[in-house]
């Protein structure tokens, strides 16, 4: 009896001893956005049709997250906050896209800190392989706003047929349906590149955002039609990522983040599903999203967390992850919405979780709700699409109900109150520090 207890106890500490030398090195980052994924199109998330068997192995390898936002609901605020770990407001967004309700010579502030600035400060290499949408002015472009190597479109792929390297332009006119091929060759080509350095590569696919049009590969093998083989060939293409950090045996030193930009487009064959809105929308469906990561031998295989996480907090968490202190980095940014969460990503149960409140936007129209808790407070009811013809306020227990229909605010007028409060409090806490965009 006396050596079981022995043997678990030298187990116990090796095992403490390999995951505190994990958390001390320097891994690797790998940050995969998809464009327009609704919460319901992986098949880890519940989907019956669409086949996505790596991202599903991420899932099980990490942690899948069920409660994690988008930090917007369209893509050029969604890609603010990402990049910065800050609600898009505090750089000046107000509504609309690059392109659409944004000039187009508008773009993100070059004064702004973005995660790309904050790796490559800490000696990362970084790069950038997919879709940019923050500007395609000079001083708007990827390589300077942190970016070592860069292999982008500007826009959507609706919006653009220019695909560049850095400032060279290489095709006039790109094909649709080979850019998430494109993207996935240039970031291996990379991460070969670069495996024996520590470095960070951001991915923001085209994929599945419209014009839905798959790889001649992949055209037909979805069950769920030409929008299942558009996310099922994504799906593929991040297995060869994965299949070349095997193959350079920098897996296990490797942090893999998957998400998506914000919900479905409307009119798409995109689903939400059990949430109710779209791409826009400041219901659940337009800014929940699937989120999974994986460290092997850190973040404990397996994990499933409805904790409130949102995408602002992935630059300071994936910074605390790789021992960069942000108080040390002093370029002129707003303050930093974000909350680190990673003793909720490992899986310590110590300490309660960080984040307890969130701030939703729609895409046209600005703030609209807040989220304290499991509840959800919108300001004014209509933009809850209720149809009631009633005023005010609309309340929503969303540990309770999904779907956003049962206003609950006549019940709880105390809660309305102190949630209003807490919304007008946190709005000015942003207007004090806002970095207007570039016009």
């Amino acid at each position: 009896m006396a050596y079981t207890t022995s043997t678990n106890l030298v187990s116990a500490l090796l095992l403490f001893a390999l995951s505190a030398s994990a958390e001390t090195r320097h891994p690797n980052v790998i940050l995969i956005m998809v464009d327009d994924l609704g919460f319901h199109d992986l098949s880890c998330y519940g989907h019956p049709e669409i086949k996505t068997p790596v991202i599903d192995g991420l899932a099980r390898d990490g942690i899948k997250l069920t409660s994690f936002y988008a930090g917007a609901t369209v893509c050029t605020p969604s890609r603010m906050a990402l990049l910065t770990g800050a609600y898009p407001s505090r750089l000046g967004w107000t509504k609309g896209v690059i392109g659409y309700k944004i000039g187009w010579k508008s773009g993100m502030s070059p004064e702004a800190l973005t995660i790309a600035e904050v790796f490559k400060s800490a000696g990362y290499e970084t790069a950038i392989s997919g879709k940019w949408h923050l500007g395609d002015q000079p001083a708007c472009l990827p390589q300077g706003q942190g970016f070592d190597s860069s292999y982008y479109i500007t826009k959507s792929n609706n919006q653009t047929k220019r695909l560049w390297r850095d400032d060279e332009l290489l095709e006039e006119k790109f094909n649709n349906r080979l850019l998430t091929e494109k993207f996935t060759s240039e970031a291996i080509r990379f991460i070969k590149a670069k495996k024996d350095k520590r470095f960070f590569l951001y991915i923001p696919y085209t994929a599945p955002h419209f014009p839905v049009q798959a790889h001649p590969d992949w055209k037909s093998k979805s069950s769920f039609g030409e929008y299942g083989d558009v996310v099922e060939e994504m799906d593929a293409r991040i297995g060869e990522i994965l299949a070349t950090l095997n193959v350079e045996k920098i897996h296990r030193n490797t942090i893999v983040l998957f998400l998506s930009d914000n919900g479905p487009q409307r009119g798409q064959k995109a689903l939400a599903k059990p949430y109710r809105g779209q791409k826009w929308d400041a219901l659940e469906g337009g800014t929940r999203v699937p989120c999974v990561i994986r460290w092997p031998g850190v973040i404990p295989a397996g994990q499933e967390s409805n904790e409130l996480i949102a995408a602002i907090d992935i630059l300071p968490t994936l910074s605390h992850a790789c021992g960069i202190d942000l108080k040390s980095i002093t370029k002129g940014s707003p303050t930093i919405d974000g909350i680190n969460v990673w003793n909720t990503l490992v899986g310590k149960k110590d300490t309660p979780h960080p984040r307890t409140d969130l701030l939703y936007w729609h895409g046209m129209n600005g703030f609209q709700a807040i989220r304290a808790g499991d509840w959800k407070l919108f300001l004014d009811r209509r933009n809850a699409k209720l149809k009631d013809g009633e005023t005010g306020p609309a309340l929503f227990n969303l540990a309770k109900e999904a779907d956003e229909r049962t206003d609950l605010s006549a019940k709880f007028p105390d809660r309305v109150k102190s949630m209003q409060e807490l919304a007008n409090k946190r709005l000015a806490e942003i207007n004090r520090g806002i970095i207007p965009i570039v016009k």
